[in-house]
Order: structure tokens, then sequence, then C-alpha cells
């Protein structure tokens, strides 16, 4: 519990007397008045002078307690809290969320006639936007103009970010805007992108276009983030030719598309499976001056194999090692997975080498689509070589995996192809034991079983 008013002030007379204060969140003494000793600075009040004020109330943890001290100084006679002062109480308020006796001290700031920094409604804003007090963040536009203070663009976009972070603030953050002319604050590129963003979430479209070519008439120049934006909510849209012709403008005009731009649009091609538009583009970035990454290729690669085209998808890996784009295992997975739908499990089983040999730990679902790929068509043979591949490499093969050729093994007649030597070949070697292949049992138990009854016939 906080002491009161009239304790603190009998406190402070008596530290004013003795040069002494005690702080009663710390209990650590500060020294309010020089002795004839020393040369500390002097002030007519009995308190001390405002820069020792300012440190006393700058040290409290306790926001309240801070502002008893700040009150009982205000009251001596010929004391003037300096600007500091008031900028470090309003922040100790603002960050414990008392926001009523911040506003009073704003008044009370106004009143004092003190020089004002736009760094004060900076440190506002951002402590009403990490509140989640879009309201109070709007108001402090208009406050700075109160205060004689002309807002800053960068004041405008942080309160405009605010604004928007909440969908029904989504109009006032408009007018805003719109007011913010009448003010002398001009927006900027980054002011128009957060609105073209927002109204683009919202559905807005069309008024973000209206944004956009407003940019033009104000002589605000856009930037590839407003292009982008407004060709990402063409895309969510499935407009996606919307979205190529304004990306061809954006080149037209001398933009540079960034590689979130090139994402965005091979993404959208390749869903609306304009696969031979999404290769060209793939195709271009590099002479447009974006090198593709490993998630332009793997976009690629995926929308070829969802349409059954994972001949073209090994095309794209041959052009990832020629720019110097080692794949990675979302690049095979995706690629192994496709093969193996089309039955080209030969091809699948060299790419599933190649990872191996380059060092690569496949995902046990690689394994798994090969070895489910040969079993299906009855290649136990070759299924058994991808599990003896995988385990010299260290790579445990998955529960499922042994449970689909176990069972297949055990139907094989010993006089047919000789199956089981392959698995005894397997099993010699030495398998860890997340290898699990005890889930397999069933199946291996039968096979052991008529292998032991077999050979109790011949006897």
């Amino acid at each position: 519990m906080h002491r009161s008013f009239t304790v603190l002030s009998k406190n402070l007379r008596t530290i004013a007397s003795n040069g002494l204060f005690t702080s009663s969140s710390s209990s650590v003494q500060h020294q309010f008045h020089s002795s004839n000793n020393n040369n500390h600075e002097s002030s007519s009040s009995p308190i001390g002078s405002p820069t020792r004020v300012q440190k006393l109330i700058a040290s409290q943890s306790d926001p309240l307690l801070a502002k008893e001290i700040f009150d009982y100084a205000s009251l001596q006679p010929n004391f003037c809290h300096n600007y500091s002062t008031y900028l470090i109480l309003i922040l100790k308020f603002g960050r414990s969320k008392h926001f009523s006796l911040l506003e009073n001290l704003l008044r009370q700031l106004k009143s004092d006639s003190q020089p004002i920094t736009p760094t004060l409604f900076s440190y506002l804003i951002k402590i009403y936007g990490e509140a989640n007090l879009p309201d109070k963040a709007l108001n402090t536009f208009y406050t700075m103009l109160q205060f004689n203070i002309k807002p800053l663009t960068k004041h405008l976009n942080r309160i405009l970010q605010i604004l928007v972070s909440r969908r029904t603030f989504l109009r006032p953050a408009f007018d805003l805007f719109k007011d913010a002319h009448r003010h002398g604050v001009l927006p900027d590129t980054r002011s128009y992108n957060i609105l073209m963003r927002a109204f683009c979430f919202n559905g807005d479209i069309s008024i973000a276009y209206m944004l956009f070519n407003k940019m033009f008439k104000r002589d605000v120049v856009p930037d590839v983030e407003s292009y982008r934006i407004l060709m990402q909510a063409l895309c969510r849209k499935s407009q996606v030719n919307g979205a190529v012709d304004l990306f061809e403008d954006m080149l037209n005009k001398g933009f540079v598309p960034d590689s979130l731009t090139y994402t965005t649009l091979l993404n959208s091609l390749c869903r609306k499976k304009k696969l031979r538009e999404a290769y060209k583009l793939l195709c271009r970035m590099k002479v447009k001056g974006c090198n593709p990454d490993i998630v332009h290729y793997n976009t690629v690669i995926l929308g070829f194999c969802r349409e059954g085209r994972a001949h073209d998808a090994c095309k794209v890996i041959d052009d990832m090692r020629a720019n110097g784009c080692l794949p990675n295992l979302v690049s095979y997975r995706t690629l192994v997975n496709g093969l193996c739908h089309l039955g080209m499990l030969d091809e699948a089983r060299e790419y599933v080498e190649e990872m191996l040999c380059k060092g690569f730990s496949p995902h046990f679902a690689v394994i798994h689509a090969l070895v489910n790929g040969f079993c299906n068509v009855g290649r136990i043979e070759e299924a058994c070589g991808v599990l003896s591949k995988s385990l010299e490499h260290g790579d445990a093969p998955h529960k499922d995996s042994w449970m689909i050729v176990v069972p297949q093994i055990c139907e094989v007649e010993e006089d047919g192809v000789k199956i089981g030597a392959v698995l005894e070949e397997v099993l010699k070697i030495e398998i860890k034991g997340n290898t699990r292949i005890v889930d397999a049992g069933i199946g291996l138990e039968d096979y052991l079983i008529r292998k032991i009854r077999a050979k109790a016939r011949q006897f």
C-alpha cells in the first residue's frame, strides 16, 4: 500500500531540512541539498533543483510514488519541473497503463508552456499501439496540433499502422489519411502502402487501386511493395491475368521485382494450372535481375508434379543445378512422389540415390513412396534394395515401409524368386532402435514359422 500524501509530505519536509531523501521503493537515501562544503547546484526551493527531482523521479520503480514526488515538488515556492521530468513521468504512466494520469499530466504540461519535442508523441503513439488502444493513438495526432507540434509523416504512418490492425478502424484510418493534407502532413509511399494493404485484405481492391493511381497524381512514387500488394490481392481473388498485367506494367516502368513478388505470381500461376507461363516466368527471373531461389524452383516443381508432369519437373531440377541452386528435401520428395505416381520408378530411384550420394538424409516419405511404388508392381527385390540403401546410409525406414515389404516377401514361394535371401541381407545390416522393424512382426513371424515347418518336414 502506498504511503499517504500527508505522510509523504511530512517526510519530504524532514528530508528538506536534513538534506536527505529516503525512497520507499528502494530504501536508498538521496541527498537533496548540497552542504556548504560542496559545489552542487543550488535552488531557491527547499526540495532542491529540478534536475535533482528529475533524477529522483526517474529512480522510482513505482509510478504512483513518482507522481507523489512530482506533485509535492510542484507545491514548492519558485519550483518548476523541467521537460525531461514530464517526459519521464509520462513514460512511467504509459508503461504501467495509468492512462488517465498520463492525460492529466499532458494537460499540465501544456499549461506550463514547456518547449516540447515530437519525441514525446512518438513515445505516446508507441505506448497506445502496444496497449491496443487505436482510438487514443488516433487522438494523439490531433493532440500534437493542440501543442503546436506539426506531426511528421512517420507519426502518421505509425498511427495508420495501429488503426488498420483493427478492421473497425479502417474507415477512421482512411479519414485521417485524407485529413492529413489539410494539416500539412504529406503521406509518403509507406502511407499509401499501409492503406492499400488494409483495403485489399478487407476485399476492397477497387479502393486500393484508387489509392495506387492517386500516388502518381500526387507525385508519390510507388515502390515494389505497392505493386506486390495489388498483385497479391488479385491472386487471392484468382485474377491471375490481372496480376500478370500489373507485373508487366511494373517492368515497363523500370521497377525490379523482388523475390516475394515472383513467389506470389508463380504460386498463383501454378494453382491456375498455367504451368507454361510459370516456367517462362521462372526463366525470366535471372534476366530481370532476381536470381531464383529454392522456393521459386520448388513451387514450379510442385506445380508440374500435381498435374502429372513429373518429367517436366525433372527439367526444372536440371535448371536448378545449372544455376547453382542445390535441390533440397522438398525438391526431392515432391519429384520422387510425382515420378512414382506416374510409374517412373527407375527414374525415382535414381533421384533417391542422388540424394544419398550428396549427403542428404531423405525424409522417410521419400523412401516410402519408392518402396510402395515397387511393391505395387511386384518388384519386391527393388523395394528391398531401396530399404538396404537407406540402412547403409544410416537412415531407418519408417515402420509403414516395412509393413508393406514383409508381407509381400512372405507370400512369395520359395521355389520362385529368392526374396528371402534379400531380406536376410537387409537384416544383416545393423539396425538402430528407431528402425522398428518389429512393428512388421506379424508378417515376419508367419514367414519364419513356414520356414521352420518346412525344415521339420525334411526330417
